[in-house]
């Protein structure tokens, strides 16, 4: 099944606003003899990002346009922004692991510190050869979570790379694969719950061992015999409100109407938007803490709460 399509004038100026090319790329880890091997502090990641862990587990290629991150039997691995933001669009192209990926996580996320921090998560978790993948996303506002949602996804993530994004603004967040909305998170302090609206958040990109919990809740482990396993990574777009530490709060940390993702259409949700992600509900959803009556009996208020429209 294709996703919806529309000609709602509105969604295609969305589509323009997010085009972009995804690389068709591919690349092998450290081999010798390859011409296109360029070390991550000469890639064009380094301006951006650096390797928050295990150095040696981190690679570029394609001339520096595709990151890797490898997974071995002694460790993970993992990049950070230099920078930090509040509100934005942050975008990724991933192509995951291939073959078996059981019990490992692949992730792609946004973060501040501290035990009342926000997050938005991607979190890609493996599986045995044939089998998908499963799409995780979460949303953290004031230390609190548990708000995951699981979905597969229309094609192989492993095959080529896919766009994963967030539209981040004061009112609203918004989760797509490929522009196909997947997940709205509202804005409801009015009401009492939280919502990341003061923290700046670093961007983070990782692979890591989670055989206790990734794979048919921790029952496959990974098979390192298949190490090392190795996620690529490229086209990364921070789009977003820089908060530098050193200097006052930025201007564009106060909503500005400047700001392309403050525009109402991504304040709100629209009419194309919803039949996107009712599709994605219907379809795909495997997991909605929602609907988990045995973890929450009364359901959380986003749950029964109505969309901005």
């Amino acid at each position: 099944m294709a996703p919806l399509s529309s000609c709602n004038a509105n969604h295609v100026v969305f589509l323009v606003l997010l085009l972009s090319f995804s690389a068709q790329l591919h690349g092998s880890w450290g081999q010798a003899g390859n011409d296109n091997f360029v070390t991550f502090q000469n890639s064009q990641f380094n301006s951006e990002f650096f390797v928050s862990w295990e150095t040696s587990n981190v690679l570029t290629v394609d001339e520096g346009r595709t990151l890797q991150l490898m997974l071995t039997e002694n460790s993970g691995t993992g990049v950070s922004s230099v920078g930090q933001y509040l509100y934005g669009y942050i975008r990724a192209s991933i192509k995951l692991i291939p073959n078996d990926s059981a019990g490992t996580v692949t992730t792609f996320y946004m973060s501040s510190a501290g035990p009342t921090h926000d997050e938005l998560d991607f979190e890609f978790l493996g599986n045995v050869s044939g089998q998908p993948y499963t799409l995780q996303t979460n949303v953290f506002a004031g230390g609190v979570g548990g708000r995951e949602q699981r979905i597969g996804l229309w094609f192989d993530p492993r095959e080529d790379f896919h766009q994963y994004s967030v539209i981040w603004n004061y009112k609203t967040i918004s989760f797509y694969v490929d522009d196909v909305l997947i997940r709205l998170f509202q804005n409801h302090e009015a009401s009492g719950q939280p919502y990341p609206v003061s923290q700046p958040m670093t961007v983070y990109s990782s692979l890591f061992d989670a055989s206790s919990w990734a794979t048919q809740g921790g029952l496959v482990k990974i098979d390192w015999t298949q190490a090392p396993f190795v996620a690529s990574y490229s086209d990364y777009v921070l789009d977003a409100c820089f908060w530098d530490t050193t200097l006052p709060r930025p201007e564009c940390a106060t909503p500005q109407a400047g700001d392309w993702w403050n525009a109402e259409y991504f304040q709100t949700i629209q009419d194309d938007q919803l039949g996107q992600m009712n599709w994605v509900t219907t379809n795909f959803m495997q997991y909605n803490y929602c609907t988990d009556t045995a973890r929450y009996p009364i359901a959380p208020f986003e749950c029964t709460a109505p969309y901005n429209s």
